[in-house]
């Protein structure tokens, strides 16, 4: 896991000098790397985080920056969070695949793809989040 946090630091690189900070493609890896590498030791709540911004940014069509403002407006919610099943895989490609990927349009294309691998993978879960998405952020 120590090389995958290092590789993810390294993409953080790229994606927070980002020139399209309206879109905020940093979002979208933080989500990305959250909901693909938790596991039973991980808060519910950063799992909860992660599947949302995918949520937004892959079924809604929404940025990174509208899934960080939502982040925010959930974080004021008190209470608990449901737990979420972590599915066994979570998609084919990885932050590895991504640094691999040339900068610039090719790479955020595959942060794209990355992101959309990963809440396929938690398709169980997809109602689950809806239904908190109606609740908490009305």
């Amino acid at each position: 896991m120590k090389n995958e946090i290092e590789k993810f630091l390294q993409l953080s690189l790229y994606t927070l000098s980002h020139h399209n900070s309206t879109y905020f493609i940093h979002q979208l890896a933080v989500d990305a790397f959250a909901a693909q590498t938790a596991d039973e030791k991980t808060k519910p709540i950063k799992i909860i985080f992660a599947l949302v911004g995918l949520y937004l940014v892959i079924e809604q069509g929404r940025s990174g920056r509208d899934a960080q403002l939502a982040h925010m407006r959930l974080a004021k919610n008190k209470g608990d969070w449901p737990s979420i099943t972590l599915p066994v895989a979570r998609g084919y490609i990885n932050v590895a695949d991504v640094l691999k990927t040339k900068e610039g349009v090719l790479r955020d294309e595959k942060i794209m793809d990355w992101c959309k691998e990963v809440w396929m993978a938690y398709s169980a879960s997809h109602e689950e989040i809806r239904k908190l998405m109606r609740e908490r952020l009305k």
